[in-house]
């Protein structure tokens, strides 16, 4: 082991001094010359620092590191280079799927039309003789039903945002037969091909699907909400108040009004108020996911439900950037040459997630004063509406980063600066 010593100033020794210990990190066999050749390692050592804890880490270091939840890695095929690869393009649809078909690095066979189940028993059937099956498809609004079935059947299967695919002309066979082109390419070694994303559990869809749900309720209530009051403008010439099917409000309206448009409302009445009923017991339930959980103040607790279950799990992202994307609040871009032009974002990602993000941003800037990155855009905010509202968007974007960080253990709310509860 060879050591050195490096002085802040001048001849003489400090009592800051660094340490340089080179020491020896094995045997590696260089490629060119064939021996073994002994490899260095360098060490920069703080005085304070022993032989003892040179290669352990502090036990602050460490407890950040059992805090942060390891990244999930994105979808990737497992190649078998001692079997036949078999590449599937689907094009699926609730009647039928069509499919393409290319055996290692053959042409691609004509397309061939199967039903769900045959394509379930064929798939079988290629994997019992010893195929390595490859499928991708479009996402749609079919889940991932047969995505599951063709991974229980014994491929590999993937899936990937629509996209233009053909161009100007589309049918079904030329998809099918770009998403196996585009699929043998993407196994052949180039990423840029395919970009599949990930699946979630049936326990995510679930916990997602009842926040979807709160919406839909939402907004079938408000739909028979207007109902009545075209109803009412219409036949009676008057308007109604807010919120008018509840118990205060529709002793004071029913007895103006005529009595078969009184009839019309008392069963969009009874609707809206079933309706909410479910609506209260859902609510209910879904604060229930955030019992004895610390949020910050002015982010409401359906929000941060609604947000967890739109994620699905915080810890797919590997960083900011990713997060970030995952928004859609990126500005677009038009660059060529030496010119660079920034456009609006280009809304590429969740619009849920995004809504509730911005109406988040709103409540912040009034519970929240001293959030770091509202203080860093402290004089955008103050400038005229325009500016104010894309500096809105901006801060949705570093709120989904600031959210990630918090969820995923790297930091606290007061290292952001936020409040609790």
């Amino acid at each position: 082991m060879r050591r050195s010593a490096a002085t802040a100033s001048g001849t003489g020794t400090s009592l800051n001094a660094v340490l340089l210990i080179r020491c020896h990190d094995g045997l590696k066999r260089s490629p060119t010359q064939g021996h073994a050749v002994l490899q260095m390692k360098t060490y920069i050592v703080k005085p304070t620092t022993t032989l003892d804890t040179l290669n352990t880490t502090s036990p602050r270091h460490k407890s950040k590191q059992a805090l942060v939840a390891p990244p999930q890695p994105l979808p990737s095929p497992v190649l078998y280079p001692d079997r036949p690869a078999l590449k599937l393009g689907l094009d699926v649809h609730l009647e039928f799927i069509m499919a393409v078909a290319q055996r290692g690095h053959g042409c691609p066979q004509p397309p061939r039309k199967f039903t769900c189940q045959q394509l379930i028993d064929q798939v079988g059937k290629w994997v019992a003789e010893g195929l390595a099956v490859y499928c991708v498809q479009e996402s749609c609004g079919f889940g991932f039903v047969l995505h599951r079935q063709l991974v229980a059947a014994g491929a590999q299967s993937f899936l990937i945002t629509p996209i233009a695919l053909s161009g100007k002309r589309k049918t079904d066979k030329l998809d099918a037969r770009a998403l196996c082109l585009r699929l043998a390419r993407w196994l052949d070694g180039n990423p840029d091909e395919l970009s599949p994303i990930r699946i979630p559990s049936e326990a995510e869809q679930r916990r997602r699907e009842a926040t979807r749900r709160r919406l839909f309720l939402k907004r079938a209530v408000r739909s028979l909400a207007n109902r009545g009051h075209a109803q009412v403008a219409e036949y009676c010439h008057q308007s109604l108040p807010h919120r008018w099917w509840g118990p205060r409000l529709w002793k004071k309206v029913a007895p103006t009004l005529d009595s078969w448009v009184r009839g019309v409302l008392e069963h969009l009445r009874t609707l809206i108020l079933a309706l909410e009923n479910q609506l209260q017991a859902l609510e209910q339930e879904l604060v229930q996911r955030l019992q004895g959980q610390q949020r910050p103040r002015g982010l409401g607790e359906l929000t941060l439900v609604m947000l967890d279950s739109e994620i699905c799990d915080w810890a797919r992202f590997h960083n900011r950037k990713q997060i970030g994307s995952y928004t859609g609040c990126c500005p677009g871009e038009h660059s060529s040459g030496g010119k660079r032009r920034v456009g609006s974002i280009d809304r590429m990602g969740n619009g849920r997630v995004r809504a509730l993000l911005v109406e988040a941003v709103w409540r912040f800037l009034k519970w929240q004063p001293h959030w770091k990155a509202a203080q860093l855009m402290k004089v955008r905010l103050s400038e005229g509406p325009a500016i104010r509202k894309k500096t809105i968007v901006a801060l949705a974007r570093q709120l989904a980063v600031d959210l990630w960080r918090w969820r995923t253990g790297r930091c606290t709310l007061a290292q952001l600066g936020l409040v609790p509860a």
